[in-house]
């Protein structure tokens, strides 16, 4: 009795918070702004950026493996904290999400969330 208390529960609250394994672009790119520090400027922007002296690439094809956290959102905040602390330690302000992906991490279905992204500093 107490294990179909407890899949009752496990369903009932995967549905009911954000219990999601991974994010579409549209929400990655909704969400993931409001977890760093750091400004996230668009692929489709960058070149207009560049070319008007407002940013300058400091370094490009960074990549980091996020811790993994219990769902997609912790993924997605403990990314945004190793963005936000190579940012910081290239001198930078801003980055560009090149890649994301979340790759399996072993045989129970856990996933560990890896991002790919440029750091900038751009001009306010």
């Amino acid at each position: 009795m107490k294990l179909l208390y407890l899949s009752l529960f496990f369903t009932f609250s995967t549905s009911f918070f954000d219990c999601q394994s991974s994010y579409s672009p549209a929400k990655m790119y909704k969400v993931l702004p409001t977890l760093t520090k750091s400004k996230l400027v668009l692929q489709s922007e960058i070149d207009s950026l560049i070319s008007a002296d407002k940013c300058k690439y400091l370094t490009k094809g960074r990549s980091y493996a996020a811790p993994i956290g219990l769902f997609a959102k912790n993924d997605l905040k403990n990314a945004a904290k190793g963005i936000d602390e190579w940012v910081e330690l290239d001198k930078g302000n801003t980055y560009v999400l090149t890649n994301y992906k979340w790759v399996p991490a072993d045989h129970l279905g856990s996933t560990q969330l890896y991002v790919d992204f440029d750091t900038l500093y751009c001009t306010k």
